[in-house]
């Protein structure tokens, strides 16, 4: 299937999933960089974790692309379910990053604020409810 035969979901999700891979390969280098350079040969945790989401997210998105394929729901539809998911996961790893540079060695969590706050509510909301939308148009299709 070309991206031109994919529907404008599928697209988003196809893309997403290859950016985030990519993501994962860049961090890759900059988390074994770390590692040469560490006394303890560890990267520090948000340049681990950015790392590890950004392939995680990688092949979530791949499940996404086939979730927005057999979904019957109007590709309008499909289309906002699939940006909640990939958008989501974009920003997770952006703020993983974030912290990675600024070398955040603590849980961001200790600090509340409203990327710990509303933000992850947020987050978790559109995640959950941009799957669900998904997951329902395919079990519809059965």
């Amino acid at each position: 299937m070309t991206m031109g035969e994919m529907s404008g979901a599928q697209q988003l999700a196809a893309a997403g999933s290859g950016l985030f891979f990519a993501v994962g390969l860049f961090t890759g280098v900059w988390k074994w960089r770390h590692m040469l350079d560490s006394v303890t040969h560890l990267a520090p945790p948000y340049v681990d974790i950015a790392h590890r989401s950004a392939l995680f997210y990688s092949f979530a998105g791949l499940l996404v692309w086939h979730f927005a394929g057999w979904s019957v729901w109007p590709g309008w539809l499909n289309l906002v379910a699939v940006a909640l998911l990939i958008g989501f996961f974009a920003t997770a790893i952006v703020t993983y990053i974030v912290l990675g540079i600024a070398n955040r060695t603590d849980n961001q969590f200790k600090e509340r604020r409203f990327t710990t706050t509303t933000g992850t509510w947020l987050l978790a909301a559109g995640e959950i409810v941009g799957f669900l939308l998904l997951l329902g148009g395919t079990l519809a299709g059965l």
